[in-house]
């Protein structure tokens, strides 16, 4: 604590170091008044001090005393000391003032009071706890008491904050698996955890008796292997700052795992710290591992093979076909190399109406007859499903190879019964300057392979680099549709369909156009595209959207009118597209029976029954449908009476036929009368010649759809393709007039 002893306090005074106030003139030879000095001394003291007369009254206050209760020294001096200390504390100081006078003269009364605890109040009515040191002052003007005020709150913080990290430390210790032991230097036991207790099993009666060679006699009890225990002891006790770590194994079966670190102070060794983990279950699971592993050594061979060879078949599997690929093409550089990759056509239809088991039957054949093929050094491998994959190293004549598989696998197998006949797409790609890393050579055998499919199936096809040319502007086509409806590319235009008994445009087909960086892209380029990549159900519903807004107002002017849209056989396998478009229609005001859905026969092949069942659901709904392509499917005319629709189109490949008009075609006649005589009306596309128009309505075609009445239209060019759709039904009628 600091003393205010020696200190001015005010003018004409100075505190001597017997604590009197005595007087202190300027000698006249003194150039300069030293007070001020003394003065500047008081307020730089860092605690709060006061001299406080003996009635009380507060005759002096420093810098700090300002600043602690928050008063000004103006407001402090003169007032009574009992208004700046907490209720309780207020005649602390009186008493204490009678005390000092009672030692004054002694060494205890000349030292001033034993530092002592008070609260004081703070000018906002604040209380905060404080540590005073007083002493007695005396002066020719009488007694008085110089008061030391210092705050107490950082020692709270402090002990706290130790209190804190003891319980901390305390927590720690006892939440902690391991068992603590902590043993000082001169070797008796300093602190130890429950878990230690614990584990080591010692009993509560034991410890309480604090015989340190008790306790240690009854944990070398436990032990298989006690002076062991004892020597790792005393050999780190002579060496005390070593660290250790070893196993201890215990009569009834447990293992302890050991660790010390020596304890330190300040870097000086105080004792030391031993932790114990019980390991037993783990090294029970140990045992049970390696028992384990002896056993799976049994099978090693076993497992070595299979990792090579598919299950199935038995040929090599994908790993090995890699393996021997890359062999091969590090081989040497004289010796040829070709990847044939293929898979089966439909393969999927064998597992679906056969079941699995003939499938698998199928895929045996099909290896049994590839290796017929190849030669005993060529590997043949399965990749996986019905994909296989040969390796030719050193070959001659890699299509010759290639075509003596495509006619093995064409002919016929019988499996339970059923009589298959396999179909495979091939690819088959060599190494070249340009492909010899393993990954590139397979990928172009399967660009070659996708190729093959895209020609027809059934067939075999060499990589060609224009392949690969192809196949990035697909990618990039799908790439670019994902982004189309959102950059307003896609749009829709719509060709009138007339009636020639009605003379009048009866409905719009909607017809997807796509504008992308100033180039038209063919629907028959996009729209595959779209259903590759999965995207025809979002491309369908913008178009449906788009087509029902742009034509409402032409379908409100006549019940009669309609609006024809296609819909692909993707779009019609999701289980709610029927609830969709119905959805759809009504939240754009469109009637559903002004709506036709075109689609081509190939959906009423689909052995997915949900396709017919979303038909049919539409249909009771009132919306028709159309079977667009009339002639080109498999069994248009023998099955026709079986599918579920309301009209059909004729393809444009039959209308072709018409040139003069004085032909005699009774296909169409025959397609025409068939149609009407099950309740179908029939609609004429391509329609590019008066004579064609003439010749179909002559035949009684309900309505015809082509060039010849106007070309599709955007939403505004409408009013334009309807006048021009009335001109050519005039010259129609006149053309008539004439014959």
């Amino acid at each position: 604590m600091i003393s205010p002893r020696g200190l001015a306090l005010n003018e004409g005074f100075v505190v001597s170091h017997g604590g009197r106030l005595m007087d202190a003139p300027l000698r006249p030879e003194q150039h300069e008044d030293p007070r001020p000095h003394y003065q500047a001394i008081f307020d730089a003291l860092p605690d709060a001090v006061l001299v406080i007369a003996e009635d009380g009254v507060i005759s002096l206050a420093n810098t700090a005393a300002e600043n602690m209760f928050g008063y000004t020294r103006q407001e402090l001096v003169g007032q009574n000391h009992r208004f700046i200390l907490a209720e309780g504390f207020r005649d602390g100081f009186e008493r204490l003032f009678a005390s000092l006078r009672r030692g004054h003269g002694t060494a205890d009364g000349a030292a001033g009071h034993h530092p002592f605890e008070t609260y004081g109040l703070r000018r906002d009515g604040t209380e905060f706890q404080g540590e005073v040191a007083c002493s007695l002052l005396g002066s020719e003007q009488g007694a008085s008491m110089t008061v030391a005020v210092r705050t107490t709150a950082h020692r709270k913080e402090a002990d706290a904050g130790l209190r804190e990290a003891m319980s901390l430390l305390s927590a720690t210790l006892e939440s902690t698996a391991d068992g603590i032991l902590v043993v000082g230097s001169d070797g008796q036991i300093a602190g130890l955890n429950d878990q230690f207790v614990s584990m080591w099993g010692i009993p509560r009666e034991l410890l309480a008796t604090h015989d340190d060679e008790a306790v240690m006699g009854f944990v070398l009890g436990q032990l298989s292997d006690p002076a062991t225990f004892l020597d790792k002891v005393h050999e780190l006790y002579t060496h005390p700052t070593a660290e250790s770590h070893d196993v201890l194994e215990f009569i009834d079966g447990r293992t302890f795992e050991r660790y010390s670190r020596p304890q330190k102070v300040d870097h000086q060794v105080v004792g030391r710290v031993w932790s114990f983990r019980d390991v037993t279950p783990r090294r029970k699971a140990q045992e049970q591992a390696r028992q384990a592993l002896s056993d799976l050594a049994a099978q090693a061979a076993q497992l070595k093979a299979m990792a090579f060879q598919d299950p199935l078949t038995g040929l090599a599997n994908r790993k090995l076909f890699h393996d021997q690929l890359t062999e091969a093409l590090h081989g040497e550089c004289s010796a040829a190399v070709d990847v044939l990759l293929l898979d089966l056509d439909d393969f999927k239809e064998v597992n679906d109406i056969l079941g699995h088991h003939a499938g698998d039957q199928m895929l045996i054949e099909v290896a049994r007859r590839l290796r017929s093929c190849v030669g005993s050094e060529d590997t043949v491998a399965r990749l996986g499903g019905d994909e296989f994959v040969v390796l030719l190293t050193g070959s001659q004549d890699a299509e010759s190879v290639a075509a003596c598989i495509v006619e093995s696998l064409n002919v016929p197998v019988w499996i339970e019964g059923a009589m298959l006949r396999p179909s495979l797409s091939l690819g088959l790609a060599s190494m070249s300057q340009d492909a010899v890393v393993a990954s590139e050579l397979l990928r172009h055998a399967d660009v070659a392979m996708y190729a093959a499919k895209a020609a027809g199936k059934n067939r075999y096809m060499r990589f060609e680099p224009e392949m690969m040319t192809a196949l990035v502007q697909r990618t990039d086509m799908e790439a670019g549709l994902r982004l189309a409806v959102d950059n307003g590319e896609l749009t829709v235009n719509f060709q009138p369909i007339v009636s020639p008994l009605l003379e009048s445009v009866t409905q719009f087909e909607a017809l997807a156009r796509w504008d992308r960086d100033g180039e038209r892209i063919p629907p028959s380029l996009f729209i595959p595209a779209a259903e590759r990549s999965g995207l025809m159900s979002a491309i369908g519903t913008h178009m449906l959207q788009e087509s029902f807004t742009q034509l409402r107002p032409w379908l409100a002017g006549d019940p009669r009118h309609s609006l024809a849209v296609n819909v692909s056989g993707t779009q019609l396998k999701e289980r709610d597209f029927a609830d969709g478009v119905l959805c759809l229609a009504e939240s754009c005001g469109m009637d559903a029976r002004q709506l036709v859905l075109e689609v081509t026969e190939s959906v009423f092949f689909d052995p997915d029954e949900h396709v017919i069942e979303q038909l049919g659901c539409l249909r009771r709904a009132g919306v028709r449908v159309a079977l667009d392509d009339f002639g080109t499917g498999y069994s248009s005319l023998g099955r026709l009476q079986d599918l579920p629709v309301d009209a059909v189109k004729i393809d444009r490949s039959f209308v072709s036929m018409i040139r003069t008009g004085a032909e005699k075609l009774p296909i169409l006649s025959s397609m025409i009368n068939m149609a009407h005589s099950l309740g179908l009306t029939v609609t004429a596309e391509g329609v590019e010649t008066a004579a064609q128009a003439a010749y179909l309505t002559d035949l009684r075609c309900d309505s015809m759809q082509g060039y010849l009445f106007s070309h599709p239209e955007p939403e505004t060019g409408l009013e334009l393709a309807i006048l021009r759709s009335a001109d050519a039904i005039d010259a129609l009628e006149e053309l008539r007039l004439k014959r």
